[in-house]
């Protein structure tokens, strides 16, 4: 991105240089500035809008990891407050909870203590068949009981519920790891971008103060985009989304 900028700006002044005296005349460069004008408009607004709903998109991803993440915890006090007859199921919670931090943030440490399967050919985003059978396992184990009291049926229906909550919950957390941006839209915004330094270029005179201005101006753009494409991405990046939430989570489970 900052190299197309650039590199467009550089056409621009180089066609000033050798662009015949009547085509570098008043009128020719009024035009040209209208014409400019109407071009940062519309990137302008399209970037402000970008902007404002890759951070919306990004807000309610991680809102849903916290709220999956307590749900999470719900469900294993749950399974607790049932009793031994579900200790085999808090386990296989545990586990996952851990492989799901292990393999999501896996430049971050291991959670400790809980054991999980092996993440290194688990994806970083999407759907993992290997951790979805043991939230299965999970949902099994809880259908499977046949409480012959009132306070056990009562546990029961109350960890069937957070179950089916919990799976919903997984999946918006991995239907918003998904990017939403169009490729094909974001190549037409970068084009406009470029026709945009291009006469600039072709506008500024040839001096130190002109160049400046016109490199702080691809730095601010160029810095834009890369807010808006890193928040695209909300797994990756430098505005990732935080594994806390998990690991509370985590560390509620094994405390208990």
């Amino acid at each position: 991105m900052l190299v197309l900028l650039v590199a467009s700006a550089t056409v621009g002044s180089l066609l000033r240089a050798r662009l015949p005296a009547p085509h570098r005349g008043g009128e020719t460069m009024d035009f040209l500035r209208v014409v400019t004008a109407l071009l940062v408009t519309f990137a302008a607004l399209v970037m402000s809008l970008l902007l404002a709903s890759e951070l919306t998109a990004f807000t309610t991803a991680s809102h849903d990891r916290n709220h999956y993440a307590a749900s999470l915890s719900e469900i294993d006090l749950c399974l607790k407050n049932y009793g031994p007859a579900l200790d085999n199921e808090r386990q296989l919670l545990r586990g996952y909870t851990a492989a799901v931090i292990a393999s999501t943030w896996p430049g971050e440490p291991l959670p400790p203590g809980a054991e999980h399967p092996d993440i290194s050919k688990l994806p970083l985003t999407g759907e993992a068949p290997k951790l979805g059978d043991m939230l299965n396992s999970v949902g099994l184990g809880i259908f499977h009981q046949q409480p012959t009291d009132t306070f056990h049926q009562t546990l029961v229906n109350r960890c069937n519920q957070l179950y089916g909550n919990l799976t919903n919950g997984r999946w918006t957390v991995i239907e918003d790891a998904h990017g939403s941006l169009s490729t094909p839209f974001l190549a037409v915004l970068i084009f406009w971008l470029m026709l945009v330094f291009l006469s600039f270029g072709l506008q500024a005179p040839r001096n130190l103060l002109a160049g400046s201005i016109i490199a702080v101006a691809i730095i601010s753009v160029a810095s834009v985009m890369f807010v808006i494409l890193d928040l695209d991405l909300p797994y990756g990046g430098l505005f990732g989304i935080s594994s806390s939430s998990m690991r509370h989570a985590l560390t509620d489970m094994l405390a208990q």
